[in-house]
């Protein structure tokens, strides 16, 4: 007789049913439900695989965001799950447009959206540059749609025409902005928003257009030199985590990923931003005041309840710190000193080429000459980086330990779990000449540098020729090096004091050799609730075949509730048959005994 044994049930459960003792429809009801469990244990080892996937090696790593190669790759325009979003940097000399695209959101809340540049079908990065700035419009500021439109055109050329209205356009305005007045601002701004809307089918509204503060473009540089280096991403074991103590009550701290300061320091002016992840204690109302006008909190994340990517960012920006301009204001505070000395004086020391100024911040005999109105005074270079250290030391304006004379406040940092990344002019400084760029080495860097301002100036040159620097050293980069190498050792060391033994300063002028944009960081920040929208979408699809998926993940006690109540339903229905096949049989013990009673009683 054939039967259906249950032995996975416990022993006090456990029941052989006959398969021949039951009726057609009770077999096919066992069946059909014996069928769904197997089905039910199928999906259930399909969903384990799609949630937890294949198990990694101990010591693996996984890159949640693009490869170097893949970066490099033109974008494939005829994906249609790819998104778009454009950025134009509207700065003081000209104007520049990014286009930037993402796959769509992984599902999960605690990880950012993977922005990548993208590339034409010549893999080349799709930016484009206008020449000049559109501060040059303050008085005719209904040109400013008519300025944008061919950054706009280029743009809408590369992004699908299927996408447009889906695509957000940011139109982000710097320094040279910031320069003219509100009305002048708000004028040029307001043809933007009545004119670009008429030609381009952008997502573009009112608050896509704006003039930035330092402090903002300082946070954007800050987001997208760490997003890049996967700052953002989940620990591993070996990378270097941080204790982080966010700004909400009774939250207790985080530990996450230790991020990176970045220090840039330009022609004219220096900038700084690093996450202070530790509670900031004030020493009086003033100086929380202060602190307020250069610590940014922010939450990249798209859920404002999660603390998880809750950052606190200390950035500012010193005006006149840049090398150039400490160059300038030291010529004029020498210019200035010499003149007034030399009127007292009989000297008349850099009055004339027989009797220079002794320069300590320039090359060994090299001559040069500054001009400030009537007067030329005449240089000669000491080569003594020791003295010129001296000599630019009072340059960073220090004031009750801090590097402003405006008494500028600075957030604490943890030299002993912190990195850096020094940009522009830290890279030229130790790489064009010095060519010791990347790992920072402070004895190492100021030997370097009193050599190189020890050196004779026709060696230097004679160097020079024979492509002994950098391609991108010239006559200028020799003439100012000595002084900007001391420049940049006191910034470093006497300004944002740095100790000489810090060990976690990089210098470089690419990341993944590409140049990084303060513009990547805005359009990730601007773009932070929109995983909110993939996860809103993806809920209205769970009932769709194609709902498993790794963002079911967040579903799967739903799941296994789901299946625990098939399982039980099953067993509950076998009980039922058992009892129904218990009586069925004592019934037919009955029958058969009035049978056999019957029959007895019809024998003579």
């Amino acid at each position: 007789m054939a039967r259906i044994t249950l032995s996975c049930l416990p022993a006090s459960w456990y029941c052989s049913v006959s398969l021949l003792s039951l009726n057609c429809a009770t077999k096919q009801r066992l069946l059909f439900l014996l069928l769904l469990f197997i089905t039910s244990v199928l999906l259930l080892a399909t969903y384990q695989r799609q949630l937890w996937g294949p198990q990694r090696r101990p010591g693996a790593r996984v890159n949640k965001y693009l490869s170097l190669e893949e970066s490099m790759e033109a974008t494939d325009i005829l994906n249609s799950a790819l998104n778009y979003g454009i950025v134009v940097d509207c700065g003081s000399s000209g104007s520049r447009v990014f286009v930037y695209y993402w796959p769509p959101h992984n599902g999960n809340p605690h990880t950012l959206l993977d922005i990548r540049q993208m590339r034409d079908s010549d893999s080349k990065p799709v930016v484009k540059k206008i020449k000049p700035g559109i501060s040059t419009l303050a008085n005719t500021p209904t040109k400013a749609s008519d300025y944008l439109e061919p950054l706009l055109s280029f743009a809408a050329a590369h992004v699908p025409k299927s996408k447009h209205k889906e695509t957000p356009l940011y139109i982000l305005c710097t320094a040279g902005m910031r320069l003219l007045p509100e009305s002048q601002q708000a004028a040029i701004l307001e043809d933007l928003v009545m004119d670009v809307p008429l030609e381009f089918d952008f997502l573009f509204s009112r608050s896509h257009a704006e003039v930035i503060s330092g402090k903002q473009e300082g946070v954007y540089a800050w987001i997208g030199i760490n997003f890049v280096l996967g700052r953002f991403d989940h620990p591993d074991e070996e990378d270097a985590t941080v204790e982080v103590t966010t700004g909400s009550e009774n939250q207790p701290p985080i530990s996450r990923r230790r991020t990176v300061g970045i220090m840039d320091m330009g022609g004219a002016s220096l900038q700084i931003a690093y996450e202070v992840p530790g509670a900031i204690t004030f020493s009086s109302p003033q100086e929380e005041e202060a602190g307020k006008s250069v610590l940014a909190e922010f939450n990249l994340g798209c859920d404002v309840e999660q603390t998880q990517h809750v950052y606190r960012v200390y950035v500012t920006t010193f005006l006149g710190f840049g090398g150039n301009m400490a160059r300038q204001r030291y010529e004029d505070q020498l210019a200035n000193s010499t003149i007034s000395k030399n009127r007292f004086l009989t000297t008349e020391t850099g009055l004339s080429e027989e009797k220079p100024y002794l320069d300590p911040c320039l090359p060994v005999s090299m001559s040069d000459t500054i001009t400030r109105g009537n007067h030329t005074m005449y240089l000669r270079g000491r080569g003594d980086w020791s003295r010129c250290q001296e000599a630019v030391r009072p340059f960073l304006g220090l004031h009750n330990g801090t590097m402003s004379p405006q008494g500028i406040y600075q957030a604490p940092i943890n030299f002993s779990n912190s990195e850096f990344y020094g940009f522009s002019e830290f890279f030229y400084c130790m790489e064009d000449v010095l060519r010791i760029g990347g790992q920072y080495n402070s004895d190492r860097y100021a030997q370097a540098a009193k050599d190189y301002c020890a050196t004779k100036w026709s060696t230097l040159k004679q160097r020079l020729d024979n492509q002994l620097f950098s391609q991108q050293a010239d006559i200028s980069r020799l003439k100012y090096q000595c002084f900007k190498s001391a420049w940049m050792y006191e910034v470093l060391h006497s300004g944002f004091r740095f100790p000489s033994d810090y060990a976690s300063l990089k210098t470089a002028q690419l990341v993944y050799d590409k140049e990084v944009q303060w513009t990547l960081g805005a359009i990730l920040f601007k773009t932070r609730f929109l995983p909110l929208r993939d996860l809103q979408q993806e809920s209205l699809r769970q009932g769709h075949p194609g709902w498993l998926r790794p963002s079911f993940v967040y579903n799967h006690h739903l799941f296994s509730l789901c299946l625990l109540v098939v399982v039980l339903a099953i067993l509950l229905y076998i009980l039922r048959l058992r009892r129904i096949h218990q009586r069925e049989l004592r019934q037919v013990e009955v029958l058969d005994l009035l049978w056999a009673e019957e029959g007895e009683a019809l024998l003579p």
